[in-house]
């Protein structure tokens, strides 16, 4: 019995290029496939790789997609909104720092670029009902962010207030994937409003726990917090509908914690590796989800500050693929078992 989660998966963002062959659909997606990988999950703001707006409005498009992708051998495990989100909602202190995600035309105009972002994501349900894909994944972006230290004090109802937008911000979007069919994975994620549970109960709850709200599980942003990303599952799993197969590694010492000193990535205490090269528990990831009927896809999304690319690519394959779970088509006990007899039970309570 082949495993319930799907993979192995890729995320394409942190490979595609100018170069061969990462600089096109066709050639990136033959060379995941001669890695092992049976889906990729496609960025869709690198023009490079995909064109959303035809997308949006084209099945010719999609279709050319979707047979580009099975030529290859690989299916497409959902489309990523990731830059595209996090621009729904932006403190101005990020704003400099997040036009480099928005096209010339709208950087330097804030309400310009949500509008966009806006439309982007709302596109992003409309080429996946064309494509077949029921799953997206994407950021929330942030405006509560910049105060998550509570010093200095932060006035009573900041926190509620910057909640209560980011809600009525996303809703009319949820409200269109629903209409689609589609829902939405956000990756909780340090920089972003939702990063936890508690971040993500709060918003939930404001969005009046709306069918498409969903989560992009990635444990290496929990384990780097120090959060239980096992106990998360148990808490969320429900709500899980696509999942990052990321690595990480937390080494704190006399110098750094979680914080980790403003220092490069190399010299954090906190770090992403590839896979197998950090601490998260994927066995117990696997079975957790395996255990609560998680269905989707597993899909590596690859930043490590030590391998390369192609090393951390080659190898993730076969990592996603050993750690992929059968599940039994028979309870281990069951040899022992017998026929219900009415009789018998009666009597060995003794009624």
């Amino acid at each position: 019995m082949p495993s319930q989660i799907k993979g192995p998966g890729l995320f394409l963002a942190q490979f595609a290029g100018d170069e061969a062959p990462f600089d096109s659909l066709e050639n990136i997606t033959k060379w995941a496939a001669g890695l092992g990988y049976k889906g990729v999950q496609i960025p869709t703001f690198d023009g490079r790789l995909f064109d959303l707006d035809k997308a949006a409005e084209s099945d010719a498009y999609c279709d050319e997609v979707k047979g580009i992708c099975a030529d290859a051998g690989v299916e497409i495990t959902e489309l990523s909104t990731h830059l595209q989100g996090q621009l729904v909602a932006v403190n101005p202190a990020y704003d400099v720092a997040f036009d480099a995600f928005a096209p010339d035309t709208v950087r330097g105009n804030p309400k310009a670029r949500q509008a966009w972002a806006v439309d982007q994501v709302t596109k992003a349900a409309d080429a996946s009902r064309r494509l077949g894909l029921d799953h997206t994944v994407s950021f929330s972006g942030s405006l509560a962010f910049p105060f998550l230290y509570p010093w200095p004090q932060r006035p009573d109802g900041l926190i509620e207030e910057a909640f209560d937008e980011l809600a009525r911000r996303w809703l009319p979007i949820f409200d269109h994937y629903k209409d689609k069919g589609v829902d939405i994975g956000f990756e909780l994620h340090p920089g972003e409003d939702l990063f936890d549970g508690a971040t993500w109960e709060m918003f939930l709850d404001r969005v009046n726990e709306h069918e498409a709200a969903k989560i992009n599980y990635d444990p290496s942003h929990f384990l780097l917090q120090g959060l239980d990303y096992l106990a998360f599952i148990d808490l969320y799993h429900d709500r899980i509908n696509a999942f990052h197969v990321k690595d990480a590694e937390f080494n704190p010492d006399g110098r750094q914690g979680v914080y980790s000193g403003y220092q490069p990535w190399t010299q954090r205490a906190g770090r992403f590796r590839s896979l197998g090269d950090g601490q998260v528990d994927f066995a117990g990831i696997f079975s957790k989800l395996t255990q609560y009927g998680y269905d989707s896809w597993a899909v590596l999304e690859w930043e490590c500050c030590i391998k390369s690319a192609q090393q951390g690519a080659a190898e993730g394959a076969p990592f996603i693929a050993a750690h992929m779970i059968e599940p039994p088509e028979k309870a281990f006990d069951d040899f022992a078992g017998g026929d219900r007899d009415e009789a018998a039970i009666k009597g060995m309570l003794g009624l």
